[in-house]
């Protein structure tokens, strides 16, 4: 059952508030690196009930006249085509659509950082399709024993071989489309350049999201943000600079406590002396200051390791060698004291495959009610659970047909016949648009399409392997979908 346990307004007036702080204290000129994202941030959204994907956004609005936004990418996630595994699209055209959605939103990009560069000719490529569309390009280099050798980092031959980007506001955001971009890297650098070439004591700092670094190590918020980056072995720790500096414990992670002796030691070369004492201290974070309820926050963490746990399962059953992975969420399940069993749409979906003997889906609504669905000769089985929960809200009896057969048969010709597609089944896209034909005539049709903004944060679970059409709709409708790692069929290609 789905509640609030985080002021979302109450959050962007404190970071609003510390952010100009921090402007404030450097003497005019900060860069600002962003953990996790700035746009669409789900993971945030689901471990804290109530804030808002978009609400960094909306924070920087309130900055725009003195911020602009620098993008990174690493060289070698544009070589390996990496993924946004929320979006399904590559980092790359993440770029692309982040610069639009910036521009949208009335907020300044500068220019695009290309990190540890070595040749990589698809980062060449890219390099020269983002300069064919005005947009500036840097690049920074690999170093040699990077974080450990500082006095090769913090010389001509470390952070001296970058490029040096030209910025004009005294609010540099360094965001990127994902973690291990070198975000970090690309603010030390900076703060290397215009102490070094410019003699401009810059500052640095860092908005944070996870792990929050004033709740305890193993609370169910800062776990799910571990089970959230095994892809990048991401380790939560206690911070060992915060507790020589103040007796006192503090959550931090592995990459930030590598990466404080260098920013340490550049403060030391610039001003004299570091103005953090810690990697938290460095933080601009006031996500605990905003949690109401933290019950409820904690259920719902745990529900997301629990997700990103059948999310691996299928991973590895769809491309294999995310056993590391699996067994790391694991553990996290174990330290969290949770199970799959936990979740609840799962045993639910299980049961109505079993007596249906098909492959079937179960909605747990906002409000507990569970809603399932199971495949048939016309729609497959997130289609029937979609229709069935849209008619639930609407009011409308089980057994009316909203999408006549006369109409999905001939999607089914167009599908098999003429498109050679295997499943005649509709998917959930087609099954929309199907039931959006309809509303033109048929007035419960379009009472019952007018349903949908009621499943956001709804939870489902699939007996099967959905298609990723079906899991791009459902997560487009609000809907935390996960499935069982099992196919429907034994084909060996299944799409």
């Amino acid at each position: 059952m789905y509640r609030v346990g985080f002021d979302n307004e109450k959050y962007l007036k404190l970071q609003s508030e510390n952010i100009n702080e921090r402007i404030n204290r450097f003497g005019n000129k900060l860069y600002l690196e962003f953990g996790g994202k700035l746009f669409d941030d789900f993971h945030a959204s689901r471990v804290l009930p109530g804030f808002s994907p978009n609400s960094k956004v909306q924070m920087l609005k309130q900055l725009t006249d003195k911020a602009e936004i620098v993008l990174v990418i690493n060289a070698a996630d544009i070589e390996q085509n990496k993924t946004r595994g929320d979006r399904g699209i590559t980092y790359g055209d993440d770029i692309m659509r982040l610069t639009d959605a910036f521009r949208r939103e009335g907020l300044y990009v500068g220019s695009v950082v290309i990190t540890q560069f070595d040749g990589q000719p698809s980062a060449s490529r890219f390099k020269k399709r983002l300069e064919q569309l005005e947009i500036k390009v840097y690049l920074h280099y690999p170093i040699t024993d990077y974080p450990t050798n500082i006095p090769l980092i913090i010389s001509g031959e470390g952070l001296g071989k970058n490029d040096y980007i030209h910025t004009s506001r005294p609010l540099v955001i360094v965001a990127s489309p994902g973690a291990s971009s070198g975000k970090m890297a690309v603010c030390l650098s900076q703060l290397y350049h215009e102490f070094v070439k410019y003699n401009i004591k810059a500052g640095y700092a860092k908005f944070e999201t996870f792990p929050v670094w004033n709740l305890p190590l193993r609370h169910p918020v800062n776990l799910a943000y571990e089970a959230a980056t095994t892809n990048i072995n991401d380790i939560n720790l206690i911070d060992p600079f915060h507790m020589e500096a103040y007796n006192k414990t503090a959550t931090s992670y592995n990459r930030d406590v590598e990466g404080f002796s260098i920013l340490n030691a550049i403060f030391k070369q610039i001003w004299g002396e570091s103005p953090y004492k810690s990697p938290t201290d460095m933080g601009v974070n006031m996500i605990l200051e905003c949690i109401g309820g933290d019950e409820v926050c904690r259920r719902a963490a745990n529900q997301e390791i629990i997700r990103r746990y059948y999310n691996a399962l299928c991973e590895d059953r769809t491309r294999g060698g995310l056993k590391p992975e699996i067994q790391k969420l694991e553990m996290l399940m174990q330290t969290a004291g949770i199970s799959a069993g936990d979740r609840i749409v799962v045993s639910r979906a299980l049961e109505k495959s079993e007596t249906e003997q098909c492959p079937a889906v179960a909605f747990e609504l906002p409000d507990g009610k569970i809603i399932t669905g199971k495949t048939s000769s016309l729609l497959g089985a997130a289609s029937a659970a979609l229709l069935n929960t849209l008619k639930f809200f609407a009011g409308i009896n089980d057994d009316v047909k909203l999408i006549s057969p006369v109409m999905i048969e001939p999607i089914q010709k167009l599908k098999v016949g003429f498109l050679g597609g295997g499943n005649p089944r509709l998917h959930t896209d087609e099954t929309l648009i199907a039931l959006s034909v309809c509303a033109a005539t048929n007035p419960v049709a379009e009472m019952v399409l007018e349903q949908l903004p009621k499943l956001k944060n709804s939870e489902a679970h699939s007996s099967v392997i959905l298609s990723q059409v079906d899991i791009n709709i459902l997560k487009k409708l609000g809907i935390n979908i996960t499935c069982e790692p099992v196919y429907n069929t034994k084909k060996l290609y299944n799409k």
